[in-house]
């Protein structure tokens, strides 16, 4: 009877995952609902339902369920470990929250059927691979994710859209075949591909195999980090974000690009063992990388026009912060890199949900028609505007607690080099932050005398808009009064990391 009960406990894992993808399926196979708002219904139902599931499952203790065996040693496992609920946590949040956006936001958009059944399949994918408990899994789940949120890319089929997609798709398959390049390595050398933390390699089988698997692992983090957005794989994420809706956006950039994240995780800290790594030329070139990407990123923002392709470019330099945090493997840094995944998610979700608020309620895209904005939306243009000082990193809002850790695990580690020059990098980057997103709160609300005040219509979008807008920048804001929930939990996992 305790077996059983076990057995159930660990089959719920499942629904939250089977849910969306069902009923995302069932409403492509269907016809185009004739009833006013009956979409918006049916997804927020199912959004809801599959949150509050999932919230239950982080909320519970460990689970695991074997789902069936490719082969003998590869089964399709899941499991819930706390970095796994994490990940899971924000995929919820910002799904739910940029899906509600979107019920007003996609009237204006043709074939909102199809948008809200990938939007559907899109979010289960995710959370199935944040429950994924080895590495065939999880590559399984990866590839689906990528097949299957495309066609957000490619959502209004114009020539643009449809390369933008296929960029996409071509960049991670190519990052998805270094990574399968590696599984086979691991599944010669490893006891297990289960996620075991301190790593799975065999010490008997890899004796005399280090420089080999040196590379296996660099090719795989490399892989991993193409859907992260890092030079030299950076550029699909420019391009898809700026073409996609502005929800696709939010969880391309929030959500998506946090996969690639989550692989380097498994991979240095329960596949290989950070141990294996530190100190080796895998771990330098990483760090050289990351550390270009950050700079390289904040640099495009600065001199990009477009709103929501200015946005792209500093996920490509933000989403570095995290990788930097992860390479250099020391307790501050990994804790810091942790807490900027879950800022960052709700700060950028916030931001490119203000970014779409604009553009659907003025059709203005790029950033010098914005003069007066805030004038016009007042509310919308104060939430971009605390994003964009939680994103710099101006204390008391959210990203200053997590790049205060980036920088002090750097200084802690004392590696030459990098120890002072990550510090260096991510200061000029924030300089640079500010440089491209506060310029859109002055043009906004500081217009000048010559401004036609008569003229003046307000413009601020519907509350089903506005609403998760304000929650996105609420969180980005008060987790940083009160990050110390966060933190203890957080240095208690990353204990268990490393």
């Amino acid at each position: 009877m305790e077996m059983e009960t076990t057995m159930n406990e660990s089959v719920t894992i499942l629904f939250p995952v089977i849910l969306p993808v069902l009923a995302g399926l069932l409403l492509l196979a269907g016809k185009e609902p004739t009833r006013k708002n009956s979409l918006a219904w049916y997804t927020g139902t199912v959004l809801v339902v599959t949150a509050l599931l999932s919230l239950g499952i982080i909320c519970g203790r460990e689970a695991s369920f074997t789902l069936f065996f490719l082969t003998g040693r590869l089964p399709v496992y899941f499991h819930i470990d706390s970095v796994g609920k994490i990940f899971a946590a924000i995929v919820t949040v910002v799904w739910v929250l940029a899906g509600f956006f979107s019920f007003e936001y996609m009237k204006k958009e043709k074939e909102t059927k199809r948008f809200f059944g990938y939007y559907l399949i899109g979010y289960g994918i995710v959370l199935a691979l944040d429950f994924s408990g080895n590495l065939i899994t999880f590559y399984a789940f990866y590839e689906m994710m990528t097949l299957l949120t495309m066609p957000l890319v490619l959502q209004e089929r114009t020539r643009e859209s449809i390369m933008a997609a296929l960029k996409y798709m071509f960049y991670s398959f190519c990052g998805a075949y270094m990574v399968l390049f590696g599984l086979y390595f691991v599944y010669r050398y490893a006891n297990t591909l289960s996620f075991t933390a301190k790593g799975v390699l065999d010490p008997a089988l890899m004796e005399g195999q280090e420089g080999l698997l040196l590379l296996v692992a660099f090719f795989m983090i490399l892989g991993f980090s193409v859907k992260a957005g890092m030079f030299p794989f950076h550029g699909w994420l420019p391009v898809a974000h700026p073409v996609a809706p502005a929800p696709a956006s939010a969880v391309l950039s929030g959500i998506i690009a946090k996969a690639g994240v989550l692989g380097v995780i498994r991979v240095i800290f329960y596949v290989f063992g950070d141990d294996f790594l530190r100190g080796t030329w895998v771990q330098t070139v990483l760090l050289i990388l990351s550390l270009v990407t950050v700079f390289m990123g904040s640099m495009l923002a600065y001199i990009e026009k477009g709103l929501k392709k200015r946005l792209a470019y500093s996920t490509v330099s933000q989403v570095s912060y995290i990788l930097f945090g992860l390479f250099m493997m020391d307790a501050s840094s990994v804790t810091g890199s942790l807490l900027h995944v879950v800022f960052h998610a709700f700060i950028k979700g916030g931001l490119f949900l203000c970014a779409g608020a604009i553009i659907y309620q003025t059709g203005k895209h790029q950033v010098e028609e914005l003069s007066g904005i805030g004038k016009e939306m007042p509310v919308t243009i104060w939430c971009f505007t605390i994003c964009s000082l939680a994103l710099i990193g101006i204390p008391p809002a959210s990203g200053f607690i997590s790049k205060w850790y980036l920088c002090v695990g750097a200084l802690h580690t004392g590696m030459p080099v990098f120890s002072w020059l990550g510090p260096v990098v991510l200061l000029v980057s924030a300089l640079l932050t500010a440089g491209y997103l506060l310029p859109v709160t002055i043009q906004g609300f500081f217009v000048g005398k010559d401004y036609d005040y008569a003229s003046l219509v307000k413009k601020e979008p519907v509350k089903m808009m506005v609403a998760p807008v304000l929650i996105l920048t609420a969180l980005a804001l008060l987790l940083g009064i009160v990050p110390q929930g966060l933190l203890q939990s957080f240095s208690d996992i990353v204990a268990q990391m490393l």
